[in-house]
């Protein structure tokens, strides 16, 4: 009986120290699980660690951070580089015919493994995004990158940036207070530009202060629904004494932005026939092509730029957008109809690119806005022209970006008299196959339910971060760059040739 005692006390004796362990092992868990920002800050084990205390944000030598969900930024970057308002030697406003950034250096990063980011709201993961944003701005600031997606070692002799520059408007809408919160936490006064409001001071400009008028939205989805454009529309409407009545009108342009970057969700030129992954504009569903819109839309069919499950485009039961172009129509159509059918007084006088994707595609969207000035519905009447003007006028956010980063620099100090802007770099991010947690798809990237299914707090390398290469960007997006941002193209070119021969890649292609 004593010996069974001894026995049964000692089992119970085991249990409670195993009861014990695991009550450790689950508060060890919960105490080591974290978020990015105290990571970066207080994480000295980390990838994703930064002394801030020692951060250099005052060296005028070092370069200017950019970045954005892809490579829409890129127009950001494009006004930037090529502007020239003001004197070089005195920093005045009055062209001298030198552009103003000459003498700075740029650091570009596009996100385009976890794009598009205007996706994250709808599926209930705001705070994942800007998990992502906090990685973007430190990735900037860091030092560390890899030299391709093979590389299992990290190179740490990138410099840290002296501004940043959030070239993204999803990005700005739901991150950049976030990452001012996380610069005031780690004591830092780094400074940090969003196109919004830069956007709504260009866009006000071309309004006369007592004029009646209809401002035209065009952004993600994630944008428009985080109010960002509107709202500061309102805001900067009152506070610059504005009297004329201003309404706006907002359109999520789901895929527009997809489609330049090639998302697979979206676009894919090798098609001929609808799938079942696709996420855009159809028959059924959220985002819907209104049949009775047929005419209005003039979708253009040919080379699969429609996928239909018949021979007959009239008798389709499924209808899949697949060209930017017509993701273009689809929106502005829809953004027309928003505006007939409010049966405003008002006329759409201009529509802010609220997605620096857009600038891409301006001149299709003003054939599109001229096109549908001119149409005319089954009695002969104009269906819209009494609801805008006859040239709409498009604004880009990038240039009033560029001039307030002009003006930023002006007054903290901060141009680099010796500088080159050949010396910019960019980056872009690819999923992360050594991380044995991620899904990737047979193309590389990560499928749409792993995307955005991730939890936020989660904190690993689920992207490797790597300069730009034909590996990772193709030859179309290449050939757009090459037309519509030549002097950016030129750029990169330079970094690449000068990243192969740092880093002896002799097999990578040159851009």
């Amino acid at each position: 009986m004593k010996k069974n005692r001894l026995i049964i006390s000692f089992f119970t004796l085991l249990f409670l120290v195993s009861c014990k362990e695991n009550s450790k092992k689950n508060e060890v868990a919960i105490n080591n699980s974290t978020d990015i920002v105290s990571t970066i800050i207080n994480d000295s084990d980390s990838f994703y660690h930064i002394d801030m205390a020692n951060y250099p944000s005052a060296d005028k030598s070092l370069p200017i951070g950019v970045f954005d969900s892809g490579t829409g930024g890129l127009t950001v970057l494009k006004a930037i580089v090529n502007y020239d308002q003001n004197t070089n030697e005195s920093h005045e406003k009055g062209s001298d015919g030198q552009l103003d950034f000459d003498k700075e250096s740029f650091i570009y990063l596009g996100d385009q493994a976890n794009m598009p980011y205007g996706n994250y709201s709808k599926e209930n993961k705001v705070d994942l995004l800007k998990e992502h944003i906090i990685k973007d701005a430190q990735f900037l600031m860091g030092n560390k990158y890899y030299s391709d997606v093979n590389d299992n070692s990290v190179n740490i002799d990138k410099k840290p940036v002296k501004a940043l520059v959030i070239a993204c408007n999803t990005a700005t809408a739901y991150g950049k207070e976030y990452i001012e919160d996380f610069l005031k936490k780690a004591n830092s006064n780094l400074k940090v530009i969003g196109v919004i409001d830069a956007g709504v001071r260009g866009t006000l400009a071309s309004i006369k202060k007592d004029e009646d008028a209809i401002i035209g939205v065009l952004a993600t989805a994630g944008t428009v629904a985080s109010k960002g454009y509107s709202n500061t529309i309102l805001k900067m409407k009152d506070e610059l004494d504005y009297t004329g009545s201003i309404e706006v009108f907002s359109q999520g342009g789901v895929g527009i932005a997809e489609a330049v970057d090639e998302d697979p969700n979206y676009f894919n030129k090798n098609l001929k026939k609808p799938r079942k992954d696709y996420k855009g504009p159809s028959l059924n569903g959220d985002v819907q092509i209104d049949k009775t819109l047929f005419d209005v839309y003039n979708f253009d069919f040919e080379d699969s730029k429609m996928l239909c499950d018949t021979e007959k485009s009239d008798d389709c039961s499924i209808l899949q957008i697949n060209d930017a172009k017509n993701y273009v129509r689809y929106h502005l159509v829809t953004l027309m109809e928003q505006i007939r059918l409010s049966k405003t007084k008002n006329k759409l006088k201009s529509i802010i690119l609220g997605c620096t994707h857009y600038p891409y595609m301006t001149d299709e969207i003003d054939a599109i806005l001229k096109e549908l000035y001119s149409y005319k519905d089954k009695n002969g009447k104009y269906l819209y022209r009494d609801f805008m003007v006859e040239n709409v006028q498009l604004i880009d956010p990038a240039v009033d970006t560029a001039k307030e980063l002009h003006e930023y620099l002006k007054q903290e100090k901060l141009f680099n008299p010796n500088g080159n802007i050949k010396d910019s770099e960019f980056y872009i991010s690819v999923a992360n196959k050594d991380n044995p947690n991620n899904k990737i798809d047979s193309d590389g990237r990560f499928p749409y339910d792993y995307k955005y299914g991730r939890n936020v707090n989660e904190i690993q390398e689920y992207v490797k971060v790597v300069p730009f290469s034909r590996d990772n960007i193709s030859y179309d997006i290449l050939t757009r760059f090459q037309k519509q941002i030549p002097y950016v193209y030129q750029l990169m070119q330079n970094f690449n040739q000068h990243s192969e021969k740092t880093t002896h890649l002799e097999t990578k292609q040159k851009i």
